[in-house]
């Protein structure tokens, strides 16, 4: 398998490549915006408000009629702004490059020379990859971004639709609890707060606890990272700190791996903070592997009756909770709630639109030169978020997925 430069596929003939699809100066590159058709998705790629922003860097958006229906935008909306409404045939006979928040919806209507920029999770979906690259198709998806540069950040899907979710997982939380989360005093007694745990204290962790803290919940987080007390404490919640891995923190405060008796140790003390929680939230995701277990049965079985736990690593995979499943809400034998958290940003589609918006505009600006994609993976973010090209998987960790053990697939979507 030759990977070309650096390992990600790069190729020299970029002139002759954009000689070949017709990208000289001055001409203006049809970006569209797709209807989202997977079930329960609600949001959608670009929001009105961004079509403004295109225009001066040479592009013109097209909008599928409808797309923007399930985060309660308009077609009328899409035009005022400057888009021009079309119809789903016409975007992939015409558009340069598609915009989606998932996998596009009719990979055999793409053509070649298109590309598409989206959530397209190919450590998860590497098949996707495979069939986009056999197709011509340059992929291009956000989940792959350096998150370490700061430049990024305008263009950090992932933290932004992450944020989202958190808020949400508090609401959901808050519904499937039968009493209030704030302390109530009224003519009628007196109802204590809810003490709320979050387990995972990145990005929907910390929003999670700030939600439910606004809520008037007593809030605890809890992270393996030691460095992430600060952050914890900084919204008013108590880090939960395990005595048993107290020494675990290797050079600069990050956490160094736990041997098997410190893990077990972990374990058995993680659960006795659980069992004095009402309600617990769980946030750890894995890109493309089986999420971390974080409540056990013991746990579970430890808890009292009207407990609620909200799964967000719930997935076809895993959970962080025994007997979770995504898009599914079970009430165990003695009485807690386990909901399997399942694609909660889309459950409030608009805020979510609006953020991922912000996201996909900034890394199509990015990839953006004289009115035409200017690929090169040379550039580190473009090295990230790259997929396929030239009819290739050029991403070094999603073609190293596809190697065959014997036969099979290759990187380029062929057999061999």
């Amino acid at each position: 398998m030759d990977l070309g430069h650096h390992g990600y596929g790069q190729k020299p003939a970029e002139t002759a490549e954009r000689k070949k699809r017709g990208m000289e100066a001055g001409r203006r590159m049809k970006a569209a915006v797709i209807k989202e058709t997977s079930p329960g998705e609600r949001r959608v790629a670009l929001v009105p408000d961004a079509v403004a922003r295109l225009g001066p860097a040479g592009i013109d958006v097209l909008v599928q009629s409808g797309a923007g229906d399930g985060a309660w935008l308009s077609d009328a909306a899409y035009a005022d702004a400057g888009a021009s409404i079309v119809s789903a045939a016409e975007i992939y006979r015409t558009a340069d490059v598609i915009l989606t928040v998932t996998r596009p919806p009719s990979i055999g209507e793409l053509r070649a020379g298109q590309a598409v920029i989206g959530m397209l999770a190919p450590l998860a979906d590497p098949e996707l990859a495979a069939a986009l690259a056999a197709r011509g198709v340059t992929a291009i998806s956000l989940d792959g971004l350096p998150r370490t540069l700061s430049r990024t950040q305008p263009m950090d899907a992932l933290s932004s639709q992450s944020n989202v979710a958190g808020y949400k997982a508090a609401l959901v939380a808050a519904a499937e609890y039968g009493q209030f989360f704030p302390m109530l005093i009224t003519a009628a007694g007196t109802a204590r707060p809810a003490r709320v745990l979050v387990l995972g204290t990145g990005v929907a962790g910390l929003q999670a606890i700030g939600t439910a803290r606004r809520l008037g919940a007593v809030v605890s987080g809890y992270d393996v990272r030691p460095t992430s007390r600060t952050e914890v404490e900084s919204l008013g919640a108590t880090f939960v700190e395990l005595t048993s891995v107290g020494s675990a923190a290797g050079q600069g405060g990050y956490a160094r791996e736990l041997t098997a008796e410190e893990r077990q140790a972990q374990q058995e003390e993680l659960t006795g903070h659980i069992a004095r929680h009402d309600v617990v939230i769980t946030t750890a995701q894995v890109p493309g592997r089986r999420p971390p277990l974080l409540v056990t049965e013991d746990a579970i079985k430890a808890m009292a009756p009207g407990s609620v736990i909200v799964d967000m690593g719930a997935s076809a995979l895993g959970g962080n909770v025994t007997g979770s499943h995504p898009g599914e809400t079970v009430v165990t034998g003695n009485g807690v709630t386990i909901v399997g958290a399942e694609n909660l940003a889309s459950t409030v589609p608009t805020a979510a639109s609006n953020a991922y918006s912000r996201n996909i505009s900034a890394m199509l600006l990015h990839l953006t030169k004289d009115g035409a994609l200017a690929i090169d993976t040379s550039d580190e973010i473009q090295a990230g978020v790259v997929v396929a090209h030239d009819g290739r998987v050029v991403h070094e960790g999603v073609a190293s997925l596809l190697l065959p053990a014997e036969g099979g697939t290759g990187v380029d979507g062929s057999s061999d």
